[in-house]
């Protein structure tokens, strides 16, 4: 079996691949998808094919899946891109993707996706039959095209496709933690934020991966735990904002996802349920 990989160079990616390479069997292979050489390298040296160009590029996706069995698509532009990036590389190039894949014979296809898409809350957590209900205050380019890119690809004739949810994605020297203040200083002090340590989003992304007959099937990954602003400014060592205590939340369920499915039917148990647990481990 051979499995491509994209978005190896970003946060979760690079995280993913070594625990992928680790759990490969004899046999399995793994290829990744980078810009340029000198981001390939650490890659190579663990074991994997290297093949360099751009997502967006339509020659090279051909070369990047041929042979391939499966593909996790990680990449993903969010955080601080134009608007049209975001939908350039997270629906466009994923959609070509998975068309090249099509193409190409793979058999199976992860889509990593956001717990975004679901928009606004549902006064419970949401599960993985809820629609995607665009609102609410995390709103913007990144869910929509992620959103989309779900619909498009499931549309595809031929292809076993899977997503994976992910939440707010933190741990082993991610800066992600210390940049949720940015918008937890902004926030009510009881409003919750729903992550997941980078170790449980390796396992249910390859829980997704390698689990038979889940074709069309999406799954939450999230740890048992949302944390707080007021948390979150304690777990940064910073000062709690007197205004946070003044604010009421709009949404209290924004975001807040059910764990139940991939529990069940895939086995998924948090390694850190909650970020104490992971900080208490020397896993931050």
């Amino acid at each position: 079996m051979l499995t491509l990989v994209t978005g190896t160079t970003g946060q979760v990616g690079r995280r993913f691949v070594p625990r992928l390479l680790a759990q490969s069997r004899p046999g399995e292979r793994v290829r990744v998808l980078v810009r340029d050489t000198a981001r390939g390298e650490p890659f190579a040296e663990l074991g994997a094919e290297v093949v360099v160009g751009d997502l967006r590029d339509t020659d090279v996706l051909g070369k990047a899946v041929a042979g391939a069995d499966a593909v996790v698509n990680v990449a993903a532009a969010f955080r601080g891109v134009p608007d049209e990036e975001a939908w350039a590389v997270n629906r466009d190039a994923a959609v070509e993707l998975g068309r090249a894949a099509v193409a190409s014979g793979v058999r199976r296809f992860v889509q990593v996706s956001t717990g975004l898409v679901y928009g606004e809350g549902r006064g419970r957590p949401v599960t993985e039959e809820d629609e995607s209900r665009p609102g609410g205050s995390m709103w913007g380019a990144y869910p929509a095209s992620k959103a989309e890119a779900e619909r498009e690809l499931f549309a595809l004739e031929g292809l076993d496709v899977r997503v994976g949810r992910l939440p707010f994605v933190y741990g082993e020297g991610d800066p992600h933690l210390a940049q949720s203040l940015m918008w937890a200083k902004n926030w009510a002090s009881a409003q919750r934020l729903h992550v997941g340590h980078h170790v449980d989003v390796a396992q249910g992304l390859l829980r997704i991966l390698h689990a038979p007959g889940i074709s069309g099937r999406v799954y939450n990954i999230a740890d048992d735990a949302p944390v707080t602003a007021v948390e979150l400014h304690q777990l940064n060592g910073a000062e709690i904002p007197g205004e946070l205590y003044e604010r009421v939340d709009p949404d209290p369920w924004l975001v807040i996802m059910s764990t139940g499915r991939i529990r069940r039917e895939l086995g998924y148990r948090p390694v850190y349920p909650s970020v104490y647990a992971a900080r208490e481990a020397g896993a931050l």
